[in-house]
């Protein structure tokens, strides 16, 4: 999945070509099929004519005009999936098995338009064409696959209770749920939500991030295609007031929800009136912990992809990369020149390792961010400003001599900004990287199997790797510690987020009357 793709993009021309010639090449100009609102498995238009537009944040010019569902929207892709929860109804009524083979139906169709819908993340999202083939699409695919086969396992247990009585638990879909998206992994997000939900047997209204739409459309259409009863999935392009009027509706049963930790704030507060069921997957601000006794160069590569994979958009980035005093200088020095042999450009070029940031509102608070870093005595070894003079680049920047104190260090830059600050004592280490408000993801890198199992224990986040960054599977539990989020995604623990328990006990008789 992205440890696939993280392998690609961090090794050398030899390999970048490699890589290349075996991926389709891309479609560089995407057909755009589908942008309106997606309700009951029809295409439809906004109920009040509002459109909007996506752009291609390699060049900042338009790709296409999107239809903006608002209130009444919801209130129709609401009903529709109520209504196909419905006792009785075809989706309802499906055996559990047959939900599976549907899901496993899309991962079809998205394999088979593979080089499509990774073109089209390039073109909306502005990665790099081989890290959406490689990674995003074929991590939508394994997950989906992955939750194909929970669909006819999700069940309850019969429990020894006292008396006589037959006891036992049942493991009912919880409902109708909302679930937005965030843009910095459009396709390989939403499939973290579908896929769960679709298992479960729920129903689902979800929203992709405005400024980048297309994709989940494109997927809206496949999973029409695969069979799904009309209803089960609905698809409405919007801004904050679409995803506010799924959190308030009260026909909602659940919101699953990943982006920022003050948005998600927002939708806790919004979700508390009706007690929906809620999973948050928010912001991190990871520590990566270098000590001394590392292969060097190993621990300088991985520690440039824990921080500039996907242009630094990465909740679990490890933005916080703590080096031990006796290598720091030496660790500094190779960072630097790793940055700046960092190929930046057009995302559908083969050799490029890093595209634009998503749009200018991200690519302004970077640059802001940057200028607050050396203001305020962090010092620049590498980047530092705008790249080129089209679309929203970034140079990749690292500072050194960075204190824990500096905006840098505590804010989620969301960019491709490494700070790298110096540790002496791992006590001290420690008691650095947990003060945050953040707890997603931690690294440790080191050779000593005693100082990564104490620090596994000691670092407050929700996944640490150990030598390594950056390496999910669809097995594996996603999520924070902290404000970094409530519950986890993938894994089992992703279909227990989509699952009522309801206990059942049934008195017995001695004898029949």
């Amino acid at each position: 999945m992205l440890r696939t793709l993280s392998k690609i993009v961090q090794t050398q021309k030899a390999t970048f070509a490699s890589a290349a010639a075996a991926a389709p090449a891309p479609q560089t100009n995407p057909d755009i099929l589908y942008t309106g609102l997606f309700i009951n498995n029809e295409w439809v238009k906004s109920s009040d004519g509002k459109t909007f537009n996506s752009e291609n944040p390699a060049t900042g010019q338009v790709i296409a005009e999107v239809q903006q569902a608002g209130k009444t929207d919801v209130d129709i892709a609401v009903k529709a999936a109520r209504d196909a929860f419905k006792i009785g109804s075809p989706w309802r009524k499906m055996d559990p098995s047959d939900r599976g083979r549907l899901i496993n139906k899309l991962a079809d169709l998205i394999e088979r338009d593979r080089a499509y819908l990774a073109s089209l993340e390039t073109l909306d999202n502005g990665k790099p064409y081989l890290a959406a083939y490689y990674g995003d699409v074929a991590g939508v695919v394994k997950n989906l696959r992955y939750y194909a086969g929970w669909a006819d396992k999700n069940h309850g247990k019969t429990l020894p209770i006292d008396g006589k009585y037959f006891a036992y638990t049942r493991h009912e879909p919880v409902g109708v749920c909302g679930q937005i998206i965030p843009w910095n992994f459009p396709l390989l997000m939403a499939a973290w939500k579908l896929g769960p939900a679709l298992a479960t047997g729920c129903t689902l209204v979800l929203k992709p991030a405005e400024q980048t739409p297309l994709t989940a459309l494109y997927v809206a259409q496949l999973i029409k295609e695969a069979g799904f009863p009309a209803g089960v999935v609905n698809v409405l392009p919007g801004f904050g007031d679409t995803g506010a009027a799924l959190v308030d509706h009260p026909d909602i049963d659940k919101i699953a929800f990943t982006g920022s930790t003050d948005v998600g704030k927002l939708i806790q507060r919004g979700c508390a009136g009706s007690v929906k069921r809620l999973t948050l997957e928010l912001g991190g601000k990871s520590p990566n912990i270098v000590f001394g006794d590392v292969d060097l160069e190993y621990a300088v590569e991985q520690s440039h992809m824990a921080l500039f994979y996907n242009m630094g958009q990465c909740c679990c980035a490890g933005s916080r990369t703590f080096v031990e005093d006796k290598i720091y200088d030496k660790f500094v020095e190779m960072s630097a020149e790793r940055a700046k042999r960092r190929v930046v450009g057009n995302p559908f070029d083969p050799k490029t390792e890093q595209g634009p940031q998503i749009d200018s509102e991200q690519h302004t608070k970077i640059l802001g961010l940057i200028e607050s870093g050396k203001q305020q005595g962090a010092r620049l070894v590498a980047g530092g400003g705008r790249a080129g003079d089209a679309g929203y680049y970034v140079q990749p920047t690292v500072f050194t001599d960075v204190k824990d104190h500096m905006d840098i260090a505590k804010t989620e830059i969301f960019g491709p900004v490494q700070q790298i600050i110096k540790f002496s004592q791992m006590d001290e280490v420690v008691e650095r990287a947990n003060n945050s408000d953040y707890g997603l993801a931690a690294a440790i890198f080191t050779k000593d199997l005693d100082k990564a199992n104490y620090l596994i224990q000691a670092l407050r986040a929700g996944t640490v790797w150990v030598n390594d960054y950056n390496v999910f599977g669809a097995q594996v539990p996603f999520g924070g510690y902290k404000q970094s989020g409530i519950g986890r995604e993938n894994g089992p623990y992703g279909i227990h987020n989509y699952t009522e328990v309801k206990a059942v006990v049934v008195k017995l008789t001695d004898k029949m009357s």
